[in-house]
């Protein structure tokens, strides 16, 4: 916590180096010692709280792959390189996420402050843009039948919801002697189950428990080991190996198994299938979340600044890609599903995304994404 610096300071007394004349009192000898004076220093004030470059350098680059692979989701069909390309990087962006995430919400522990953060931070966003989305679906794509629920997140609000129930259980986690474990068999028992329903996209948020865990169980020492040079090198043939399997893979593995919203019995496949998927995915996940944030630059970027941002780049980009298929631009434009059209299509997202996480943009959307709600709290909360 900062401390305001003490101007005033006492600095401690200095050992006495004159002595008074002595004198008598009741037939005792008593040495009056004479006071040195004080002299007061300015104390060294505490250093402020900095954000960490290499993680907000991380949240944008994941944040970019992110909206880059849902615009690829309109030009992709029939080019087995780009749907190579999007397994590859839907493999691991999210998962590196919600790592991070996790490792972030490792000091949340039930308190007033930390519960009043989680209504206002995840919450109150959720409320706003599931509502948002549902009424930009319901007008925009002429659906006027499109519900607007907030037990059913429609599009990218699902991680907002997953959010507040992952940080609400982390006290859980945290008391687990082996939690990753019996997060990955919470896993692989959702990914058996048809039954779980889409209320709160549980599905979803039990199959990707296992990274929001795996972030609360890491420490500072395992991203200084990430970020060995040895490991850079190591990323680069997993990387191509990865795209090699993937373009092998293109044509013959679902996609659902990338989005986890659905489980094995869901997608047709036999409900053992669910373990098998469940472990190799999160495995496969893991190595290229490792290879990624090795690569992610440790010093200050230009785009460093727009990491404290990427809520708002992935909150908002959403109407960008809904809105590009709702008025058919990707039906007039078939080029864009060329080989130089993806590229295209990639820039264009890359650079909206980056627009989207801009200060101005995050002062804007201050009143949703971190609005200050004082007044719909007890004064007396914390005593309570």
């Amino acid at each position: 916590m900062f401390h305001a610096p003490n101007t005033f300071q006492r600095a401690p007394l200095p050992p006495a180096t004159r002595e008074s004349e002595p004198r008598r009192q009741g037939g005792t000898t008593i040495t009056a010692t004479r006071p040195e004076p004080v002299v007061n220093q300015p104390s060294t004030a505490a250093p402020t709280k900095r954000r960490d470059a290499y993680f907000d350098n991380a949240k944008y680059l994941a944040i970019v792959l992110v909206a880059v692979a849902h615009a690829w989701v309109p030009v992709m069909d029939g080019s087995r390189t780009a749907r190579a390309l999007y397994m590859v990087a839907y493999t691991f962006h999210m998962p590196a996420f919600i790592i991070i995430s996790g490792y972030f919400s490792r000091s949340f522990d039930m308190s007033v402050k930390k519960m009043k953060r989680l209504v206002t931070g995840v919450a109150v966003p959720y409320v706003v843009f599931e509502t948002a989305y549902s009424l930009f679906k319901r007008y925009a794509d002429d659906s006027p039948d499109h519900p607007i629920s907030l037990i059913d997140p429609w599009f990218l609000t699902w991680f907002l919801a997953a959010l507040f129930i992952w940080r609400l259980t982390t006290p859980v986690w945290q008391a687990l002697r082996h939690p990753l474990p019996v997060a990955l068999v919470i896993a692989v028992l959702a990914s058996f189950s048809p039954t779980i329903g889409d209320d709160l996209d549980l599905q979803r948020v039990l199959q990707f428990l296992p990274f929001f865990v795996l972030g609360l169980q890491l420490k500072p020492e395992h991203f200084q080991l990430i970020r060995r040079r040895e490991v850079r090198l190591l990323a680069l043939p997993l990387f191509a190996g990865a795209a090699l399997f993937a373009y092998w893979a293109a044509p013959r593995m679902q996609l659902g198994w990338f989005y986890r919203s659905n489980s094995a019995p869901e997608m047709g496949a036999p409900w053992w299938s669910g373990a098998v998927m469940t472990l190799m995915m999160f495995g496969c996940a893991l190595l290229l979340t490792i290879g990624f944030l090795a690569w992610v630059p440790r010093r200050h970027m230009w785009f460093t600044v727009l990491g404290a941002g990427t809520i708002c780049g992935y909150l908002l980009h959403g109407f960008l890609v809904k809105g590009a298929g709702y008025v058919g631009l990707f039906d007039r434009y078939e080029w864009l599903a060329s080989p130089g059209g993806l590229i295209v299509v990639s820039l264009v997202a890359a650079g909206a995304v980056t627009l989207l996480c801009t200060p101005p943009v995050r002062r804007v959307l201050r009143c949703v994404t971190e609005p200050d709600m004082d007044w719909a709290f007890r004064r007396d909360a914390a005593r309570l």
